[in-house]
């Protein structure tokens, strides 16, 4: 079963540096390492934050939503589409955001990892 099925996609490669990113990965997970800039909203808590999106998102503007490989960013950016945000999943996720030679930064600026 694909939880992505539907959900409209982008790739690593297309996003530009100033897209808005939003990271939904768990806190230990962005505590090794994140794209620099990325909102931090982690998948468990998202319902209950939903406003600190709406708040820093670009009004009329894409969310790009990202996690670890894929499938936890498909679910979230289908919910946002549902609430009328313009929404895409980044594809591949923080794996294919490393792999590509995308920065991976911790809190304190210093080179990350993605896990």
């Amino acid at each position: 079963m694909s939880f992505g099925a539907g959900v409209p996609t982008v790739g690593v490669t297309d996003l530009k540096d100033d897209d808005f990113l939003l990271d939904v990965r768990e806190d230990e997970e962005w505590q090794a390492g994140h794209a620099e800039g990325a909102l931090h909203i982690p998948m468990s808590e998202f319902v209950a934050r939903y406003g600190e999106l709406t708040e820093a998102a670009p009004q009329d503007g894409r969310v790009h939503v990202i996690c670890r490989s894929g499938g936890r960013s498909a679910q979230v950016a289908m919910y946002l589409i549902q609430q009328g945000i313009d929404a895409v999943n980044v594809d591949g996720g923080m794996q294919v955001w490393q792999a590509a030679g995308r920065p991976v930064v911790t809190d304190a600026g210093a080179p990350g990892a993605v896990v």
